[in-house]
């Protein structure tokens, strides 16, 4: 099952932000939407989603309306704090978002639109299981203002794949691809590497199968066993073997080689795009530590500087706004110290790099030419004023951090 949620201080049932929270004109809002509905969990996820057999009172054909009784709320809590701001991005998570009628996620971007408005512009994401594109759904997403669907490929070994308890075939990947294309929606592909079973060859032929699609984007994250989950628990009753950290380092170097070839930049350490225009700028505003609101069960929310998360089941999530209730389970306000060391973490991530000068201290900074001499940070960037990853950078970030937070 999902993991816990942060313990943080009580969220009042209204809703309301703390008087000291002023939201910032000038920093970009964005929103995230979670539907938290799968058909089957897979082994590896710890993600905030349920199947049919687990939403024990909640109803998928009335998430639509739930939803957007927080979209309400959200609207009165922020128009109180300050002049509204358009949405510059929307992203549809989950979970499986394209399990619900295309109509219902096009009522609630309508609900967006009504209460904030959308940015001219704006990037509107759904992510998508292969098996649940059509036509038809990509006809209804693209009419309804969404830009960009992301494609939960995975791999395109059927061997791999069954190691993952993906239930898609690779021919749909290229099925959904088309119809996406069809649409005139930008396309990503999502990769996972290092799977039990799964070898250097088969990560290869998997690259050269998403090339194939010519995606605009492509995310190819390593995998990482959450504790509590169906792969953790095989893992250690010997039925299957741990990633091999080296293995995974390999898979790394191989995929930004190959996309490098084909002509896709990294832009933030799992991620490359076909050129800056097809960068996932919603992702990026998380990098950046712009504000958002998430909505839906588990969804969490970041604004001027207060975080905050939602109650996780569907049930109890409808519970609370059905009584008119905030859904917020808790929320914080990181201290100064948490802010620097979460800068250092997320900025240092993407490929524009950090400051120099916004490292949080002077050891932090004297640090820097350590790092550069073991090939971790780019000599010449340094140079210019900016902390920016090599490579080998990229596959020791944590490494980094510790070296710029200590």
């Amino acid at each position: 099952m999902p993991g816990a949620l942060p313990l943080g201080d009580p969220a009042p049932a209204d809703g309301l932000l703390p008087d000291a929270v002023v939201p910032r004109e000038d920093v970009d809002f964005g929103v995230y939407l979670h539907v938290p509905f799968c058909r089957v969990r897979c082994g590896y996820c710890d993600f905030n989603t349920y199947t049919a057999t687990e939403l024990r009172g909640a109803r998928q054909d009335q998430y639509a309306d739930t939803l957007l009784r927080e979209i309400d709320l959200a609207r009165g809590v922020l128009a109180g704090a300050a002049p509204l701001r358009p949405a510059r991005t929307v992203f549809f998570g989950g979970g499986t978002p394209t399990l619900l009628p295309a109509g219902d996620l096009a009522r609630m971007l309508d609900g967006v639109r009504d209460a904030f408005g959308l940015a001219d512009g704006v990037e509107v994401t759904v992510e998508a299981n292969p098996d649940t594109v059509t036509d038809r759904v990509a006809d209804e997403l693209a009419a309804a203002g969404v830009t960009r669907m992301s494609i939960g490929m995975q791999s395109s070994v059927p061997h791999v794949l069954a190691a993952l308890d993906r239930t898609h075939t690779p021919a749909n990947v290229g099925s959904a691809v088309r119809a996406a294309r069809r649409s005139g929606l930008d396309v990503s592909l999502d990769l996972i590497y290092g799977a039990p079973g799964e070898g250097i060859d088969d990560w290869r032929a998997s690259l050269d199968d998403a090339l194939a699609h010519e995606p605009d984007h492509v995310s190819a994250y390593a995998l990482i066993i959450e504790e509590g989950t169906k792969l953790a628990r095989r893992i250690s009753r010997g039925e299957v073997p741990a990633p091999d950290d080296d293995l995974q380092a390999d898979m790394y170097e191989l995929a930004d080689d190959r996309l490098a070839e084909a002509g896709y930049s990294w832009y933030e350490v799992s991620n490359w795009a076909r050129g800056e225009a097809h960068r996932s700028r919603h992702n990026l505003a998380y990098w950046r530590g712009f504000d958002w609101w998430g909505f839906g069960p588990g969804a969490h929310s970041h604004v001027a500087g207060l975080r905050w998360w939602n109650v996780k089941h569907p049930a109890a999530y409808a519970q609370r706004l059905a009584l008119g209730a905030s859904p917020a389970a808790g929320r914080e306000t990181p201290d100064a110290g948490q802010r620097a060391l979460e800068r250092v973490l997320l900025e240092t991530r993407i490929r524009e790099g950090m400051a120099v000068a916004a490292l949080p201290t002077p050891g932090a900074r004297a640090a820097v030419a350590g790092l550069i001499a073991d090939g971790l940070v780019e000599g010449s960037a340094a140079i210019a004023g900016r902390v920016v990853l090599t490579r080998r950078g990229r596959l020791l970030a944590d490494a980094v951090v510790r070296a710029l937070t200590e």
